[in-house]
């Protein structure tokens, strides 16, 4: 239904869905954080500890792991924030904002807080939880999230439930967007309806594939837009540079873009 009502439809869903999700589900991993606080240094020092040793170091760089450690690293990355996909800015060029440089800032914040504050909660809760609870090292990589939020008295389970349905929801209607611009430029407005259809039993037909076929089409399709936006990122490297030393480096960041407001 969302889908079908279209752009406003799927952008007032979000907008609704996602600070919740996001809220509830950062509350939930500061509370494990509190709980489990005895053991958030030795967690910090066992991640640098693993990181940075001779064995780590050495692994990473012998024959069939350097290319794993890329394949699953780049591929979780751009998972986690789009950066390089080309995707969100989509979104961000269809914003109302004062100037493009402006705006780049702005959707930059993105990437800091899926990466830097979404996945450091993450990694801080799962290592506390295994050095507070050993009996839960043994589950599989979903399942110790599950344990670790279960520990929260009666809602934990609840929080982290319904975090990833709406993690998963909003990240459909956010692509279904994306495509939809990309459908509307290449066949017109008149393509949309049929688009949205298909759209919509492709999601049934991902849901039921096997987990493992579908990761590895999601790391083809999402290599496939990678490699032509950043080629293009490079031959603009150019008027990005004159762009930011026009507007931020000259503090004109406030000034409005005389081709945005036409």
């Amino acid at each position: 239904m969302v889908v079908l009502n279209g752009v406003k439809s799927i952008a007032r869903v979000c907008m609704t869905l996602v600070p919740v999700m996001a809220f509830l589900y950062v509350a939930g991993c500061i509370y494990i954080l509190f709980v489990n606080s005895d053991y958030l240094l030795p967690a910090i020092q066992l991640i640098l500890k693993s990181a940075f040793t001779p064995q780590a170091a050495g692994g990473g760089f012998t024959g069939t792991t350097v290319m794993m450690a890329a394949r699953y690293g780049i591929a979780r990355g751009l998972f986690s924030n789009e950066s390089g996909l080309g995707s969100a800015p989509i979104v961000a060029a269809a914003a109302q904002t004062r100037n493009t440089v402006r705006q780049a800032l702005v959707s930059s914040t993105g990437t800091f807080w899926d990466t830097v504050v979404i996945c450091a909660l993450t990694g801080l809760v799962l290592v506390s939880s295994i050095l507070a609870y050993p009996d839960i090292d043994h589950t599989s990589d979903a399942a110790l999230t599950k344990m670790a939020f279960a520990k929260i008295p009666y809602v934990g389970t609840p929080i982290l439930s319904f975090g990833i349905v709406t993690f998963a929801f909003s990240t459909i209607l956010g692509w279904t967007y994306y495509s939809q611009k990309a459908v509307e430029y290449l066949g017109g407005r008149k393509a949309m309806l049929a688009y949205r259809l298909v759209w919509i039993v492709m999601i049934y037909v991902g849901s039921v594939l096997n987990l493992s076929l579908v990761w590895s089409f999601a790391d083809i399709v999402n290599a496939l837009m990678a490699v032509p936006n950043l080629i293009s990122l490079l031959l603009l490297s150019g008027v990005l540079v004159k762009e930011t030393k026009n507007y931020l480096w000259s503090g004109r960041l406030d000034d409005y873009d005389d081709d945005l407001i036409r």
